[in-house]
């Protein structure tokens, strides 16, 4: 007789499963793929912890939970994620939205004035972007990446969560930016320096595009392209934000004042990293 496998037993089965691969948030990440699979949300696991899985079923799980055991990322087994309370379609042409980011958008939101137009550099995913332009309905959004694999996934995303008339999305290179004028220009920009590649975790060292987290040999050769341009494609007192690795932020509030910005401040993520720099030009 085959075995009978109900949702609580296989869930509690997956999760030490995980665990022993050294999986962070083992149970969740467990209940959040056999959720998708049977298409219920995580309550609806909970109420139906004695139902009994199906073949089919069985099988569609045990493929995600092999490719999750192989570390890649949920989110690109799921195909979408949250950030900003918004869903966004994922795969591997882009990274993962990170909640440290939700930051860089609050910060940006706060300095934002009137129908402004906004670039959004290294758009990726379109997170950034479209958060801004869901949060703030006035104003225009270009969303810049040198990926068009990327901008098609941002282009789907503006129009799932309903900005695509407000969002533009535009092939471009970080080394010569749109000429604007923005009043504001936000990124993400790659800041993982080379050497530090093979250390990274493998859901992103194997499975996230590199082209988006490598940032040279110490990690701030976007940060110099970004505030080199600064003068020429934002407004007299327009604002340059931008998220930053760790210990990073020193380095970037430097660069930023040595391109002749001004009002230069820093925040932190709420791991007390400081994670956002921002300044502006002089009016």
């Amino acid at each position: 007789m085959a075995e009978r496998w109900t949702v609580l037993k296989i869930l509690q089965w997956t999760a030490d499963y995980f665990s022993g691969k050294e999986i962070d948030s083992a149970r969740l990440e467990a209940e959040l793929l056999l959720a998708a699979t049977l298409g219920l949300d995580r309550v609806g696991l909970y109420v139906n912890f004695e139902r009994p899985l199906n073949n089919d079923e069985l099988t569609a799980f045990r493929e995600r939970v092999k490719r999750r055991a192989q570390r890649e990322p949920v989110q690109y087994i799921l195909g979408e994620t949250e950030f900003w309370s918004l869903m966004f379609n994922v795969n591997p042409a882009v990274l993962v939205p990170r909640a440290d980011t939700e930051v860089l958008v609050e910060e940006s939101l706060a300095r934002i004035e009137g129908s402004a137009r906004v670039l959004d550099v290294g758009t990726g995913s379109g997170a950034i972007a479209i958060a801004l332009a869901h949060e703030k309905p006035e104003i225009q959004v270009t969303a810049l990446d040198c990926s068009e694999p990327a901008l098609e996934v941002a282009r789907d995303n503006a129009r799932r969560n309903g900005v695509a008339e407000r969002v533009t999305c535009l092939v471009g290179d970080l080394a010569s930016l749109p000429p604007g004028p923005f009043a504001m220009v936000v990124s993400n920009p790659p800041y993982i320096p080379s050497g530090d590649w093979q250390k990274l975790m493998p859901e992103v060292r194997d499975h996230e595009p590199r082209l988006a987290l490598d940032g040279g040999d110490d990690g701030l050769e976007a940060y110099r392209q970004l505030v080199m341009q600064a003068g020429q494609v934002l407004i007299p007192g327009g604002w340059l934000l931008v998220e930053v690795g760790i210990n990073q932020a020193t380095d970037v509030s430097a660069l930023f004042k040595a391109a002749g910005l001004i009002e230069i401040g820093q925040r932190n993520d709420y791991s007390g990293v400081a994670r956002v720099v921002m300044g502006r030009t002089k009016r």
